[in-house]
């Protein structure tokens, strides 16, 4: 059985615009869908049109279509290492529609993306993986990237955000 993979030869790569953000919003509802937090999801088309493609935009995203149907995307925005001096980014969330999964179209939006980024003077991507999304794990060791172990991700939202954010008498 011949397990190689191949790629559709109609893969087209393009940045996403303010008219994409009803694509965007369903690739983020399936993406968390299939990790189990379909529930969680709290961003709005809205949302999406006012910090992505407004005056300053929080992220970049960019949209994958074989054969001019929408295929997947991939949304990032930039970071900064001190450690390397240099800029990277930072992919937040990337999703393949099922019926194009294992085609090359995640693969290709990353190259992309890395290529975005090495061209505004970037040297890493960096990006965070649910532990039960078993398939994606070899999916990006497959891609060169590696587990940081020494590393742990913290959030603070909601009401804890809201408190540490209040003033408590700090200088302004």
């Amino acid at each position: 059985m011949d397990t190689k993979r191949t790629e559709p030869a109609g893969i087209a790569i393009r940045p996403a615009t303010a008219d994409d953000s009803p694509l965007l919003m369903k690739a983020i509802i399936g993406l968390a869908a299939h990790v189990g937090e379909a529930d969680g999801v709290a961003c709005t088309e809205d949302d999406i049109r006012r910090f992505g493609f407004g005056e300053k935009p929080a992220f970049e995203a960019v949209i994958a279509e074989v054969d001019g149907v929408f295929a997947g995307m991939c949304l990032f925005f930039p970071v900064f290492s001190t450690w390397y001096g240099r800029p990277g980014v930072f992919v937040q969330d990337l999703f393949v529609d099922q019926r194009f999964r294992s085609l090359g179209v995640g693969e290709r939006l990353l190259r992309h993306v890395a290529r975005h980024c090495l061209n505004g003077g970037g040297v890493y991507m960096r990006l965070a993986v649910d532990d039960d999304n078993a398939r994606a794990h070899p999916f990006y060791v497959r891609l060169g990237f590696e587990w940081t172990s020494d590393q742990r991700s913290y959030i603070a939202s909601g009401p804890t955000f809201a408190a540490l954010s209040e003033t408590t008498g700090e200088p302004t």
